[in-house]
């Protein structure tokens, strides 16, 4: 499956007091289905039904629908770089809006400081999932995992304009539970099989493979 990311710019920072301490949120639309972005993709309102409903249950429900700073290059979440909590998620039409809340964290901290300084910020889902062309739109398939509804991004775009960077390009699979990237697996097990003399040509080999594909 590929890594697919989006991002929104239509966010808005909040502020919101609770006995006397004051804390920061992000809300707005986190996931748009329907609409054709500019790198031709596109979701199907069913499918982010269905996965939305899952990360809710097994992540935002339970506190655990972390989100980071900057652009992630795996689908798996680095806890050293989270800087929010995602607290809820909420279908409206064809659009989930989202809130978040930054977090203590160093990264959280640095979120925290950009906004204060009027930086202008934008969100990211990141997920996985294999794409299936239909009249010339590539549309997202039922396969699709959701790996975070929102990674706090420097460089957002209009709604509908996507991120697609060198790490987008490579395959992911699940392997016992954890995200794996399949060349790194496979140029692993390629240098284990081969024989002593082999091993030279072999790396040579994966080197130039690893090389073409960036």
């Amino acid at each position: 499956m590929k890594l697919i990311t989006e991002n929104i710019n239509d966010v808005r920072v909040i502020t919101e007091e609770q006995n006397g301490v004051k804390t920061l949120y992000i809300t707005g639309p986190f996931l748009v289905a329907e609409m054709k972005n500019r790198n031709g993709r596109m979701y199907k309102t069913d499918t982010l039904a269905k996965e939305v409903g899952r990360y809710n249950e097994e992540y935002v429900t339970k506190n655990r629908a972390f989100g980071e700073l900057g652009h992630p290059d795996s689908p798996s979440i680095n806890l050293d770089r989270v800087s929010h909590l995602i607290t809820s998620l909420k279908q409206e039409g064809n659009q989930w809006i989202g809130k978040a809340k930054i977090l203590e964290t160093p990264m959280g901290k640095i979120a925290k400081s950009l906004m204060e300084g009027g930086a202008t910020l934008g969100v990211s889902s990141r997920g996985m999932g294999s794409l299936k062309e239909v009249n010339g739109v590539n549309v997202v398939q039922d396969d699709y995992y959701l790996a975070t509804a929102a990674d706090i991004v420097a460089d957002p775009s209009a709604p509908g304009a996507f991120v697609q960077g060198i790490m987008e390009g490579k395959e992911w699979v699940w392997d016992n539970g954890k995200v794996k990237e399949i060349d790194v697996n496979a140029y692993y097990e390629q240098i284990k099989r081969a024989k002593q003399k082999q091993i030279d040509e072999v790396s040579l080999k994966i080197f130039e493979n690893f090389l073409s594909k960036l």
